[in-house]
């Protein structure tokens, strides 16, 4: 693997391993707060969102930030990261084990690789996605370490489907799928490139909650649909991303998309 590329992965293992390591001690008794868009947020967010950027820009100086808690304006490097420090907050704060730590690496405002650590499942993922980058780089995604692929399966009642709390409305007629909801964005769509679910639908997520992902799941073959029809990246140098919000459908198999998305397409539709 080309240099920069292992000390990529290595720095994504060991920051999110070392921050990972302190997470767990708060985990189950942070106190959370009330933040304007209606998430929750917790001291533990807002410590690991600082350990994570003074490492980056120890390790990688010249490369950009953005964040969930503090840098939301995109900025114009040709390489930027997108952090999320605690995917699933609520859960890490009522003492549930599903909430992860998203790492992403932007280039010229499009995601290359993903790394996403679930530190109180011990699982990680990560994938390398280079698009129409033009970049040389590796391929491929991985669950703790080894390839990963999507579900060859069709929808049935024995299949799982992710919905996400603000995509429920999907339910009100039959649905081919055994639904679950899990309380983390990214692992809810993680679950599809991994193959343990042939579909996920996540309503409103914020930048931070997919860019590591978008590029993990499409390296593993699954497919991405923005359900709103937007054109997702390259993100726009100067552009406050605090509030906007990515509806999304993932599935399996590419020949599924045609099924799922009569179900969840009123997820994109905005008021």
């Amino acid at each position: 693997m080309d240099m920069f590329w292992q000390t990529v992965l290595d720095f994504a293992q060991t920051t999110t391993q070392r921050v990972g390591q302190t997470l767990l001690e708060d985990f189950g008794h942070a106190q959370a707060d009330l933040k304007a868009d209606g998430s929750l947020v917790t001291a533990s967010d807002r410590w690991a969102d600082e350990a994570l950027r003074t490492a980056i820009l120890k390790t990688f100086p010249d490369h950009g930030v953005l964040s969930e808690e503090t840098e939301h304006i995109f900025p114009n490097t040709d390489w930027c990261w997108i952090i999320d420090p605690i995917d699933g907050t609520t859960n890490f704060a009522r003492g549930i084990p599903i909430w992860g730590i998203s790492l992403a690496l932007l280039y010229r405002g499009v995601p290359v690789f993903g790394y996403v650590a679930m530190p109180p499942l011990g699982q990680a993922f990560h994938g390398y996605w280079p698009g129409e980058s033009g970049l040389t780089m590796p391929s491929g995604a991985f669950f703790n370490g080894r390839p990963m692929q999507p579900s060859p399966a069709e929808p049935g009642p024995q299949e799982f489907f992710s919905l996400c709390a603000r995509s429920t409305s999907v339910m009100s007629q039959p649905f081919p799928c055994k639904i679950r909801m899990l309380g983390s964005a990214t692992y809810n769509l993680l679950l599809v490139g991994a193959g343990w679910a042939i579909g996920a639908v996540e309503a409103t997520p914020k930048i931070w909650d997919i860019a590591a992902v978008w590029a993990i799941v499409q390296a593993a073959g699954a497919t991405w649909v923005a359900l709103d029809g937007a054109a997702l990246f390259p993100l726009t140098v100067g552009q406050d991303y605090s509030r906007q919000p990515y509806p999304t459908l993932v599935t399996a198999q590419r020949n599924w998309v045609e099924t799922f998305v009569p179900l969840v397409g009123q997820v994109g539709q905005r008021p």
